[in-house]
């Protein structure tokens, strides 16, 4: 592989955690004033998909999320430059990408629907207005957690919920979020809540996921009665 291309994936990442740090804040916290943050989660999301799916291609080979490779070509240099592909290289679209990702991994994205539908609201929301009768949270977390998280964590050794701006308070209220809408999640290690009874919590959830989150917990060596 060529020299300039090897930091690609990285920086990828870098701002795809980013958007995750800002999209969990926006779907998860709210206060008087904060309306528009259920939109934002929605496009930080989507932002967050999108450049984590690229860097997930981009381990594979960085080249893979360039759609016009041909125009990065300079025949007056001999040498790949990393300014020229920034300033010249086209990157496929969101819609792509779960397309693209099979074909350099093999792998499906989990929850295909849910893309789907984040992408359709974040298309309205960017481009247009933000449709009614909508959750925007919900669908943010949704595909956060069902999409971005399982991946993340697969090739990163990242887990979605430790990525937030309340940083005083840790993960707590994330989770806590996170399970109220019956969501799992990517367990980090030396697990921890605080400043939340999330015993409580859980238990105004369906109980398969009850039974499946305590039991997901119990592996992790987390005791929801400790």
């Amino acid at each position: 592989m060529h020299e300039s291309l090897k930091d690609i994936p990285s920086r990828i990442l870098e701002v795809a955690i980013g958007a995750l740090t800002q999209a969990n804040q926006h779907a998860v916290y709210y206060d008087p004033g904060m309306d528009h943050w259920d939109h934002m989660a929605v496009l930080n999301s989507a932002l967050a998909g999108e450049l984590f799916l690229k860097a997930v291609i981009a381990k594979e080979h960085p080249l893979l999320i360039f759609r016009d490779l041909f125009h990065l070509d300079d025949p007056g240099n001999q040498d790949m430059d990393f300014e020229r592909i920034i300033e010249k290289g086209r990157t496929y679209n969101f819609e792509h990408l779960p397309k693209l990702l099979w074909v350099a991994t093999g792998e499906r994205l989990p929850d295909m629907e849910n893309f789907e539908k984040l992408r359709k609201v974040r298309n309205s929301v960017q481009h247009f207005c933000a449709p009614e009768e909508v959750n925007f949270r919900r669908l943010s977390l949704a595909f956060i957690y069902n999409n971005i998280d399982p991946l993340i964590h697969k090739h990163f050794g990242l887990c979605a919920v430790e990525y937030h701006e309340d940083t005083s308070i840790g993960y707590d209220y994330v989770v806590n979020c996170v399970v109220a809408h019956e969501l799992f999640f990517s367990i980090p290690k030396d697990f921890r809540i605080t400043e939340v009874d999330l015993g409580e919590t859980l238990s105004k959830t369906d109980d398969a996921y009850r039974e499946e989150l305590t039991k997901r917990l119990s592996a992790a060596g987390y005791d929801l009665h400790s």
